[in-house]
């Protein structure tokens, strides 16, 4: 389990600057003196509370109009949220634990928070909230919102300017939103081209929900015209794009920027980068920018987490993974393992990076086969979290897998 009291300690300065506290009368009985101590003293209170589940805070939330005011204001949102971790992720809306022993309530069964004829699925998770879009249709006629599932709250994000002809050219949009450098979420669209030609304009537009407006950056992308734009990773006050020989870019919000993104250096398993092809894992944990490959070594496929430098001017690796390390998880492919000189690749996919306070919290979930393994990265243990036998064939991608972290963000 994750030691989180070095990070409460932290929160009790800023806590005491926000709350005042009030005087105790004096009780003819113990217990009813404490408890008036306790809930006249906001900074005790507040303690107290930051050590309870997500699901009862919003239920604490009816105690009184003093305790919704409590619960509800900034500095208690911004310290829960800070020792909040991440109880599970959505695979194609379904939602899996990583702790199958100790699973937390579901976040929401379905995605009918909005009436969509078209349905609604997931695009992107950010720090809590959930970019959702309109499930079929026309990119034209497609809703775009923001749902926080811990509180259940949802905006429809206004319609992007320029009329159909906008649009329906939309290629890109991405969510921005982290509780202290980013409070006030934004979006960020990309769209065009109108044309076939080799080399095409983008042009950039960005949603604030603070004026509740779009605007036109000054920035735009000369690319090709198939150029994708996709598997947004918002980090360190920029949108990233998993990189490939295309587009390897990052947009700054607060500068209206637009900069080039390294690329890790080339793993040596040929074909990497090729022809567009991403990388099989790019994401966001803790503050830490990471993208995964494949490396095969000496007859050895083995898993290189890099990690982003803060000032974007490189990576390293992180962790080094051997692949033999998941086949206890999965004994069918032992017998597919006998000619080693093959690397099977294709059976694995990397769903999440999920970094722990210390490194030996950190883990790896990852789709073997039709199973979905959580293995930690130091210990080298694993954990099923799930069979897909008979629910999914095939591959998932990681494109379609959202981290769900809870939240108490009211927007």
């Amino acid at each position: 389990m994750v030691n989180t009291r070095s990070k409460i300690k932290k929160t009790q300065n800023t806590l005491k600057t926000c709350f005042s506290q009030t005087p105790t009368p004096d009780s003819d009985h113990q217990s009813t003196h404490s408890g008036a101590l306790i809930g006249s003293n906001d900074d005790l209170l507040t303690q107290i509370l930051l050590r309870l589940p997500v699901t009862s805070i919003l239920r604490f939330k009816s105690v009184s109009k003093h305790w919704r005011w409590l619960l509800s204001h900034e500095c208690f949102t911004l310290a829960y949220d800070s020792l909040s971790i991440s109880p599970g992720l959505f695979v194609r809306n379904v939602y899996i634990p990583f702790d199958v022993q100790n699973q937390s309530t579901h976040p929401f069964r379905t995605l009918d928070f909005y009436p969509d004829i078209n349905g609604i699925r997931i695009i992107q998770s950010c720090n809590g909230l959930l970019l959702c879009c309109s499930d079929e249709g026309y990119e034209r006629s497609r809703k775009y919102y923001i749902f926080n599932p811990t509180t259940k709250q949802f905006a429809v994000i206004p319609s992007v300017p320029g009329g159909q002809n906008v649009r329906k050219t939309i290629g890109f949009m991405g969510l921005a939103f982290h509780q202290t450098d980013c409070p006030h979420y934004k979006i960020v669209c990309i769209h065009g081209p109108n044309t076939s030609s080799i080399d095409s304009l983008f042009r950039i537009q960005i949603y604030s929900s603070i004026t509740g407006k779009w605007k036109i950056s000054n920035n735009h992308i000369y690319a090709p015209s198939h150029a994708v734009f996709r598997n947004a990773v918002y980090w360190n006050g920029a949108i990233h794009w998993a990189p490939s020989c295309l587009n390897p870019s990052y947009f700054i919000l607060e500068d209206d920027e637009l900069q080039n993104l390294p690329l890790p250096p080339r793993a040596a398993y040929p074909g990497v980068y090729s022809h567009g092809n991403l990388p099989i894992y790019f994401g966001e944990s803790r503050g830490h920018l990471h993208l995964v490959e494949f490396n095969y070594h000496e007859k050895h496929l083995q898993l290189y987490v890099y990690e982003m430098l803060k000032d974007h001017s490189g990576w390293f690796v992180k962790f080094k993974v051997e692949v033999d390390d998941f086949l206890p998880a999965v004994p069918e492919l032992i017998q597919r393992y006998q000619h080693p000189s093959i690397p099977h690749y294709s059976d694995y996919e990397i769903f999440d990076v999920v970094r722990g306070e210390e490194d030996e919290d950190t883990f790896i979930v990852l789709k073997i086969w039709w199973k979905i393994i959580r293995y930690n990265v130091v210990d080298k243990s694993l954990m099923q979290l799930l069979d897909l036998n008979g629910i999914y064939h095939g591959r998932i991608a990681y494109s379609t897998v959202h981290r769900y972290i809870q939240s108490l963000t009211i927007f």
